[in-house]
């Protein structure tokens, strides 16, 4: 009898709940389908401009292609066997990746040391914020030309200067030393601009009080920028560091411009190399392969910054 009472009660609550639970899932499916419809656009944008060419590009890697391009033959993964197989891959692969590291950290020092001088309260500042930033005003193959005199090694105004020193020329774009910190020395300037006004911008978003309790508190300048500063600043600072390694490894324009790839393919960098691969040699599939391989470079990089940098990273 106790059971069978015990059993009825179960059952009693059991139908009291059940309209809650259904209830529930039923506005969380209305909330699930809500949220899909207004990121649909977006999807949509997705599919057509980012998955969909991403997917066209590794099915085109698995082809040989005709002279104007057109899938012929199969090959399955043939294409990424030669590519590990060429010696000019991992050459192109070590150039990007020593590219990006003689570029983006440079880079993001100088943005931050500009962005905290035009930080300070100072009268007139606003003229220097305007010389710091103008470089996002300045398209890659325009800084590409400017350089590309700055660096000649006859007329240009560096070696110039080097004379008046009684120092011998240097060989900025013509010797495999050189040509590549060269072209890194291009693209930090290039990047200076955007990135000095993002850090002023989140330099400004900090607020004074920090500064006044650390001053009371008898902190000197470096105090304050380690210990206020660069924690709050982290955010931003992790920020520029994706976007500028990816830009690193996608840089184009600078090296069609100034140097080709050379001397000795010491400025061969992976986006160069697929670009001469298509449109030069008509390796339509093996350039395909080479992007792929790109792509899934800079996806583990991404992660690995965001799995490991993010750590430290101090969010308010």
């Amino acid at each position: 009898m106790a059971v069978t009472q015990s059993a009825r009660s179960i059952g009693s609550s059991f139908n009291r709940s059940t309209p809650a639970v259904t209830a529930a899932r039923w506005r969380a499916l209305r909330n699930f389908f809500a949220a899909m419809l207004f990121l649909l656009p977006s999807l949509v944008i997705f599919i057509l401009f980012v998955f969909w060419p991403l997917w066209q590009n590794f099915w085109l890697s698995t082809y040989a292609t005709d002279p104007i391009g057109r899938p012929s033959i199969f090959v399955g993964l043939d294409q990424y066997q030669r590519l590990l197989q060429n010696p000019d891959f991992p050459n192109s692969l070590t150039v990007s990746l020593t590219f990006a590291l003689l570029t983006v950290p440079a880079t993001l020092i100088v943005s931050l040391f500009l962005a905290t001088l035009s930080n300070a309260r100072l009268r007139g500042i606003s003229i220097f914020r305007t010389i710091f930033s103008y470089t996002i005003a300045v398209s890659s193959a325009t800084a590409s030309l400017i350089f590309l005199y700055l660096f000649n090694v006859a007329t240009g105004p560096l070696n110039y200067f080097l004379s008046l020193l009684r120092l011998p020329p240097v060989d900025w774009l013509t010797s495999t030393t050189t040509a590549l910190p060269s072209l890194a020395l291009t693209t930090t300037w290039l990047q200076l601009g955007l990135n000095t006004i993002i850090l002023l911008a989140g330099m400004q978003g900090i607020s004074d009080e920090f500064y006044e309790s650390a001053k009371i508190d008898g902190a000197a300048f470096w105090d304050s920028f380690r210990h206020i500063t660069i924690p709050l600043l982290s955010p931003t600072i992790f920020f520029l560091l994706v976007v500028d390694t990816l830009s690193a490894l996608q840089t184009f324009t600078q090296v069609q411009v100034m140097t080709k790839g050379g001397p000795v393919q010491s400025t061969d960098v992976l986006v160069y190399a697929i670009y001469r691969q298509f449109y030069f040699n008509g390796n339509y599939g093996y350039a395909a392969a080479q992007a792929t391989v790109l792509f899934f470079i800079m996806l583990i990089l991404t992660i690995i910054q965001f799995g490991v940098i993010e750590r430290r990273v101090f969010y308010q």
